[in-house]
């Protein structure tokens, strides 16, 4: 890591934090196992952040940055309200399976034993979710696809179901595809 410009060392260490999170066995991430990872000692982690929260945080930070990009961009793309929730639904079922790692994260088992704060964040990521897929919804229901007074409902479930793939993935050892029949499940889920 001595050649590595100083802008690049938080994302090196990011990216290693990320690829020791996609070991199938999912055993506890220390500071002493990402330092050896990278050829530093732990001090070196120290000077990038301030602690592993930060670390954790950090991958947070790019899950929120890529998801709610990506959301924006299909509202962008696509006026209509159902294409908008599937092409939600899909893209979080594919983000799980390009960052098999960061789904431990947002399952919140990376988290387990961790600041208690980096959980209440993760929450507060599933909330935004929820609250982008009932706008989607509320203008399928605005062209007569549902009701509103079911889109709630309907996005809760949605968000239960994705994480129910994101976890069923990840304890599989990330073999079990979230996508897998995904598209029949999301049809009976918007039907």
């Amino acid at each position: 890591m001595a050649s590595t410009p100083p802008g690049q060392r938080r994302l090196q260490i990011l990216q290693a934090l990320a690829a020791m999170l996609e070991q199938p066995k999912g055993e506890k991430i220390t500071t002493a196992a990402l330092a050896a990872r990278l050829t530093v000692s732990e001090a070196a982690l120290y000077r990038h952040f301030a602690s592993k929260a930060q670390m954790f945080e950090g991958l947070i930070e790019f899950i929120e940055s890529s998801v709610f990009g990506l959301i924006n961009q299909i509202a962008e793309k696509h006026s209509d309200g159902m294409t908008q929730t599937r092409d939600i639904i899909g893209m979080l079922l594919n983000f799980a399976i390009s960052n098999p790692g960061m789904t431990r994260v947002l399952i919140g088992d990376a988290l387990v034993n961790e600041d208690e704060r980096l959980q209440v964040r993760m929450n507060q990521f599933y909330d935004r979710v929820e609250l982008a897929l009932k706008q989607a919804l509320r203008v399928a229901a605005a062209e007569g696809h549902g009701k509103e007074s079911e889109v709630a409902a309907r996005a809760t479930l949605i968000v239960g179901f994705v994480i129910g793939r994101w976890h069923r993935y990840a304890k599989s050892g990330f073999k079990i595809n979230p996508s897998q029949e995904a598209a029949l499940q999301i049809a009976m889920l918007l039907g």
